[in-house]
């Protein structure tokens, strides 16, 4: 993985791109490149994390045979060698074994059809010369970042936005919806971000910006909510199973293709256990796990169990308290942004970890939003049925308010240790506010927030806007499980728990991949029926 900037102005100013590097240096620490196109003004600049081709043939900015394309990216295409072979057969004649240079050549090729043909993670810009044209892309998932700042006049972008403090024409000027979002969800959904002007590309967007008319158009050109809209699979859970093994298999394999060695983060979990398990079929794999002391949070025992089990080479690291207040320091430079998911710090801690013995770890994000993983989902799918008449809905909310919170905190502490719950409060309050909802949609909403939203508009003195919480309707009138797991990939995962991983990973210089958030497994999973996926 890598880190990537870029800006337009008919003024030379390498330095500047050179500033904006350095603040990203840790993206990638193997090679740095800038480019500057005098006609257009286009400035490229690229931090590089050798993975594939470690030779200097893989430098960036890579600019075509022909001169008319230049692309700067970060990420991995696994199927790469595949599409080679089309170009190869087309004529096209290559000068490296890297990823970088076949997205060139594809999208020189195909134009943004080009991206169809890609199985991976990334984010590239491309200057299209011929056509006067920046073309800026992310995959599917949103596993790769990318961020832009227009202000009508200016555009930058750039892997990470603390890049654009080192430019001059970049006002630092805090944008309250995004916080009210934070306060809200604990993370800041795409598009938006903690700045006026500034922007997540949403994740299976790509933009085309006119440089002559300085203009752009994002094009979605990858949705999840079509294929859940598509008629479900009318096949057994043993046929399903056979087929998810298969493509289990695949998304794995793929992700293992490096010039560098290769781990796997390990929670002791069914998602992380589940693709161990498939990679130690066919190699001898490092593991990686952070342990706590306090065994209400404490999964390394578990882990242990399962790494013994697959034999893998393992490694496993006590958190203390010295080490949390030290990774607590550092995450308002790397996350750039309010960020509020309290895992970021064990996400750090076990990415240094497996920094010392590998250059490449697969994470499992993405189990629990296609496999109904989730605890909510059992709670909302129970509470959907008490919904369905208002006299059952009504007598629940009745006694459920009666209890105060407090109540209930003395209540769960006298619970035995195996099943007392952690956050207890924090789980009621969000149980009070989805009973108390309206409609599913809000009950969801609720179930899915920190707090309620109208402490948010009292504290800030500024309502959410509606155009994000539309996001949250059931339009496609999905079932309701569907409905939740759709809404939490496209968006906790990608804004939360995405972002969690990239920046911890890169913040040691290690590529994070994710098989579990192959397309063509998240595809198919979306049109397994719900009650295959959702038991007892």
């Amino acid at each position: 993985m890598c880190g990537l900037v870029g800006f337009i102005d008919k003024n030379k100013n390498e330095q500047i791109l050179v500033d904006m590097l350095e603040m990203q240096a840790y993206r990638g620490p193997d090679d740095r490149g800038v480019f500057f196109d005098e006609k257009s003004g286009v400035h490229l600049g690229h931090n590089r994390l050798s993975i594939m081709d470690l030779s200097s043939n893989g430098h960036q900015p890579f600019v075509s045979d022909c001169g008319g394309y230049v692309i700067v990216f970060n990420g991995e295409v696994y199927n790469f060698k595949a599409i080679k072979g089309e170009l190869l057969a087309l004529g096209y004649k290559f000068v490296s074994n890297s990823d970088t240079e076949v997205i060139l050549y594809s999208y020189k090729e195909w134009g943004d059809e080009c991206l169809a043909k890609f199985i991976g993670m990334f984010a590239f810009a491309i200057l299209d010369k011929n056509k006067n044209e920046l073309f800026l892309c992310r995959d599917r998932a949103g596993v790769k970042p990318l961020y832009y700042y227009f202000d009508g006049i200016n555009f930058i972008f750039s892997s990470e936005i603390k890049s654009f403090h080192k430019h001059p024409k970049f006002k630092k000027e805090q944008n309250l919806d995004a916080l009210a979002y934070f306060f809200q969800f604990g993370y800041i959904p795409a598009p938006y971000s903690i700045f006026k002007d500034c922007f997540k590309l949403p994740a299976g967007c790509y933009l085309k910006f006119d440089i002559v008319k300085t203009t752009f158009k994002i094009t979605k050109y990858w949705d999840v909510g079509y294929f859940y809209a598509q008629p479900k699979f009318n096949k057994n859970e043993s046929e399903i199973l056979n087929e998810l093994e298969g493509l289990l298999d695949s998304a794995i394999n793929l992700r293992t293709i490096a010039d560098v060695p290769v781990g796997v983060f390990l929670s002791g979990g069914y998602d992380s256990s589940l693709v161990a398990a498939l990679l130690s079929k066919t190699q001898k794999i490092d593991t990686f796990t952070i342990g706590f002391d306090d065994a209400r949070f404490n999964e390394a025992a578990h882990a242990k169990q399962v790494a013994t089990h697959f034999g893998t080479n393992h490694h496993e690291y006590y958190i203390n308290e010295a080490d949390m207040l030290s990774y607590i320091d550092t995450l308002s430079f790397f996350y750039d942004e309010p960020f509020g998911d309290s895992s970021a710090v064990a996400t750090m801690a076990v990415s240094k970890m497996a920094k010392q013995d590998v250059t490449v770890a697969l994470s499992a994000d993405g189990g629990d939003e296609h496999f109904c993983g989730y605890s909510k989902y059992f709670f909302l799918h129970k509470f959907q049925g008490i919904f369905s008449t208002s006299l059952k809905k009504n007598l629940f909310k009745f006694g459920l308010n009666l209890i105060n919170e407090k109540i209930a905190d003395i209540a769960n502490q006298a619970l035995p240790n195996n099943i007392r719950q952690t956050n207890f409060r924090d789980k009621f309050l969000k149980l009070k506010r989805a009973i108390n909802s309206k409609n599913l949609d809000e009950m969801f909403i609720n179930a899915s927030s920190y707090v309620d939203r109208s402490d948010v508009t009292k504290f800030l003195k500024i309502g959410l806007k509606q155009e994000y919480m539309n996001v949250w309707k059931n339009e496609l009138k999905l079932d309701f499980l569907d409905h939740m797991m759709m809404c939490d990939y496209k968006l906790f995962m990608c804004d939360d728990v995405l972002t969690k991983v990239d920046r911890a990973t890169m913040s040691v210089s290690l590529e994070g991949r994710e098989p579990l958030l192959d397309h063509c497994l998240i595809e198919y999973l979306a049109r397994v029926p719900v009650s295959i996926k959702y038991k007892n």
